[in-house]
């Protein structure tokens, strides 16, 4: 085949397959002493430094982006009506994901007729919600340095946004910074086109090895919430985010979905929002056409608050656990479902398992047993995979959305 046609997405998916059925045989037929071994030797270092190179780039990015983005705005009242807009619409796109969940699961039942019992579970580490005005106070960074090495990109969101304002404030005189910082920026952004070459080696290694330890035996006694799940994540994907985009922008969900799906199995394969900003940035704005100023402030914000795909793993596993331990909750209890998980998303981290730290909060918060959350836990490495897919679409149909509506 003509290298030019088999374009980095269909390289990306060949992997992706290549590893699920490389899984799948090492988990059939291999030792563990020999899926250990490559997993050692081969898989864990082969994926291990696709992730940190994209990750190595996710904080100067954001900070150069960001300051690029706010500062190309101009006028301090637009970025002011973007901001307001951007986190009303991720607050009620998280508390719909949780509806539609907790919606799905009462009327599916995964929790009943299965033969599971939380008396069996390990205990699990517990957290709990943080106070919502110490969110507010924590998001202003008393040293941007420590932010940046710490990766706490709330803080960094922050210290850029007001350094991007002050850039604008000062005229002239700040041309010459925003020059320097803008061609950083197309640097890092050169950077992700070259490290995304290795893609499909990061991808086939990261998927295999997943597959590999957890097995399809895994899924059996959980198939019925795990399949609640990926129902809820669909009609998340084509519905919500598919009206969103039809009837706030205008757009076409079909086309979006077409540019976007690489970007979807990039965080599919790392299972991490911030591993894939920079990805989702240069696809905002190279493929879907939304502009630097309002991509550079939707994406990392994104990443770091909107959790619509973790909102829905959340809503179903509570109604699941509930079902095991026969409570019927009212009502008032899955507002409050809602409501803390909500809260919750706009302060967990966008990494690898975040979600099941957010759980045990929700849990807390209505009573239900904790031990529930090692039920699922077998399975919840494959549920994060497709979470973060739907986390990173829903940043991107914000960005596009409200890119359309400023006219950019």
């Amino acid at each position: 085949m003509n290298n030019r046609k088999l374009s980095l997405a269909a390289k990306i998916v060949i992997a992706l397959v290549a590893g699920v059925m490389f899984g799948i045989i090492a988990n059939l037929f291999f030792s563990t002493g020999i899926n250990e071994g490559i997993s050692k030797w081969i898989l864990s270092p082969l994926g291990d430094m696709f992730l940190r190179a994209i990750k190595m780039l996710v904080v100067p990015l954001v900070l150069c982006s960001l300051i690029c983005g706010v500062a190309s705005i101009g006028d301090i009242k637009k970025l002011g009506r973007v901001g307001v807009k951007t986190i009303i619409y991720y607050v009620f796109t998280t508390a719909l994901a949780i509806s539609l969940a907790m919606a799905v699961a009462n009327v599916i039942k995964p929790g009943i007729g299965t033969n599971l019992s939380i008396q069996t579970a390990e205990k699990v580490e517990t957290a709990t919600p943080p106070f919502i005005m110490d969110m507010f106070v924590n998001m202003i960074p008393t040293n941007p340095i420590e932010a940046m090495v710490k990766g706490d990109m709330l803080q960094i969101i922050v210290f850029a946004i007001l350094f991007g304002m002050c850039i604008t404030l000062i005229g002239k005189k700040g041309e010459t910074l925003l020059d320097m910082i803008s061609q950083i920026n197309e640097v890092l952004l050169k950077m992700i086109t070259v490290i995304m070459l290795t893609a499909p080696v990061g991808v086939f290694a990261l998927i295999s090895k997943v597959i590999m330890f957890q097995g399809i035996g895994a899924l059996l006694p959980l198939l019925k919430y795990f399949m609640t799940v990926i129902l809820s994540l669909i009609l998340q994907a084509l519905i919500v985010y598919g009206t969103a985009l039809k009837v706030l922008g205008g757009l076409n969900p079909i086309k979006f979905f077409k540019k976007f799906w690489p970007v979807m199995l990039v965080a599919f394969s790392t299972s991490s929002s911030n591993a894939t900003i920079p990805v989702s940035l240069e696809t905002c704005e190279e493929k879907l056409g939304a502009s630097r100023s309002v991509a550079s402030f939707t994406i990392p914000l994104g990443a770091t608050i909107n959790m619509d795909g973790t909102a829905i793993m959340q809503g179903v596993a509570t109604i699941f656990i509930s079902q095991l331990v026969g409570v019927n909750l009212t009502i008032h209890e899955m507002l409050m479902v809602v409501l803390t998980a909500t809260l919750a998303s706009i302060g967990t981290a966008g990494v690898p398992g975040a979600g099941i730290v957010m759980l045990s909060m929700v849990l807390q918060q209505v009573g239900l047993p904790v031990e529930g959350i090692a039920l699922i836990l077998s399975v919840d490495r494959l549920l994060d995979m497709l979470r973060t897919a739907v986390n990173v679409t829903g940043d991107a149909v914000c960005t596009t959305v409200i890119a359309r509506q400023e006219g950019e």
